[in-house]
C-alpha cells in the first residue's frame, strides 16, 4: 500500500509551516547573514581595488572564497524558504551542496595557503606543503559526500550513523592537518630569523602567524566542540540558535583572517624599524614562539 504523510505546524494565520519550531526562523537567518557576506564581498573588492600594487593571488582566492560563501548562504535562505511553504526544496538543496562544497574546499585551502605564506613569503610550495593539500582536498570531498547523505536521509537508512561517524573522523583530520603548515612556517620563521640579520621584519613575521595560529585554532574548538554542545542542550525551539552562533562565528573569522592578511601598502610582513631592530633580536631570543 502506499502511504502519505505531512507534518507541519500552523501559525497564527492558518499558513502551514514544514520547518520544525527550533528551525522555522532559519530562512530570515541565513538571509540576513548573506547580506552581511554580500557587503563584505563588496568591501572586500574595494580594498583590491585600492590596493592594486599590493594584491596577491591569495587575495583572488579569498575573494573567491567570500562570494561562494554568500552563494551558500543566499541557496540555504531559499532552501529553507520552500521547505518551510511547500515541504520540498525545489531544487534549492542541490545548489546549497554544490556552493558549500566549493566554499569548504575552498576554506580549508585558502588556510592552508595563507599558513604555508604561500604568494606573501615565497611564490612556491614545498613538497610537503603541495601533500597537505593533497591530503585536506580528497577528504573534504569525501566530508561532503558524508554530509549530503546524512542531510537527505535519515536514521531510517541503514548506514546513516556509520556516514556520521566518517563525517566526524574525516573533519577531525583535517583540521588537524590544516594546522600543520602554520607551525612549519612558525618554526622557518624562527630559523630564519638566526641568520639573516632582519629581526624586527621576522618578530613581525613571527607574531603575525602566531596570531593566525590563535585565531584558527580558537575558530576550530567553537565550530566543532561549542556548538555541537549547543545543539546538544538547547530546548527543541531553540536549535536554530547553534545554527546563529556557528554563522556568527565563522563570520568573525572571515573577518579576522581577512584583515591580518590584507593588500596594505606597507604589510607587517615587510615592515622593518631600525629602531626596533635591537629589542626585536632580543624578543627573538625567548622561547615565546614555539610550538
Amino acid at each position: 500500500m502506499s502511504v502519505k504523510t505531512e507534518i507541519y505546524n500552523l501559525d497564527r494565520d492558518g499558513s502551514r509551516d514544514y520547518l520544525s519550531a527550533g528551525l522555522t526562523q532559519l530562512p530570515w537567518l541565513y538571509s540576513l547573514y548573506f547580506l552581511a557576506y554580500a557587503g563584505f564581498l563588496g568591501l572586500w573588492i574595494y580594498v583590491l581595488y585600492s590596493n592594486k600594487r599590493s594584491v596577491h593571488r591569495i587575495h583572488l582566492l579569498m575573494g573567491g572564497l567570500l562570494l561562494m560563501k554568500a552563494l551558500n548562504l543566499i541557496c540555504a535562505a531559499e532552501d529553507k524558504h520552500y521547505v518551510k511553504v511547500t515541504g520540498t526544496p525545489h531544487g534549492w538543496d542541490v545548489l546549497f551542496y554544490i556552493f558549500q562544497f566549493i566554499r569548504v574546499v575552498l576554506l580549508f585551502t585558502v588556510i592552508v595557503l595563507i599558513g604555508t605564506g604561500w604568494s606573501f613569503l615565497k611564490p612556491f610550495l614545498q613538497e610537503k606543503e603541495k601533500k597537505v593539500l593533497m591530503v585536506v582536498i580528497p577528504l573534504q570531498v569525501l566530508a561532503n559526500i558524508a554530509s549530503i547523505v546524512i542531510g537527505e536521509t535519515g536514521p531510517f537508512i541503514k548506514d546513516w550513523v556509520t556516514w556520521n561517524q566518517v563525517f566526524l573522523l574525516v573533519d577531525i583530520i583535517c583540521c588537524c592537518a590544516i594546522i600543520f603548515p602554520i607551525v612549519w612556517s612558525i618554526r622557518s620563521l624562527r630559523e630564519t630569523s638566526k641568520t639573516d640579520g632582519k629581526a624586527a621584519r621576522n618578530l613581525a613575521k613571527l607574531q603575525l602567524f602566531r596570531q593566525f595560529y590563535i585565531v584558527v585554532i580558537g575558530y576550530l574548538y567553537f565550530t566543532r566542540i561549542v556548538v555541537f554542545a549547543l545543539k546538544t542542550i538547547a530546548a527543541y525551539k531553540y536549535q536554530w540558535v547553534s545554527n546563529a552562533a556557528e554563522e556568527t562565528a565563522s563570520l568573525m573569522f572571515y573577518i579576522v583572517m581577512f584583515y591580518m592578511f590584507r593588500p596594505v601598502e606597507k604589510n607587517e610582513y615587510f615592515v622593518l624599524d631600525e629602531e626596533e631592530e635591537e629589542a626585536a633580536e632580543l624578543a627573538l631570543k625567548d622561547e615565546e614562539f614555539e610550538l
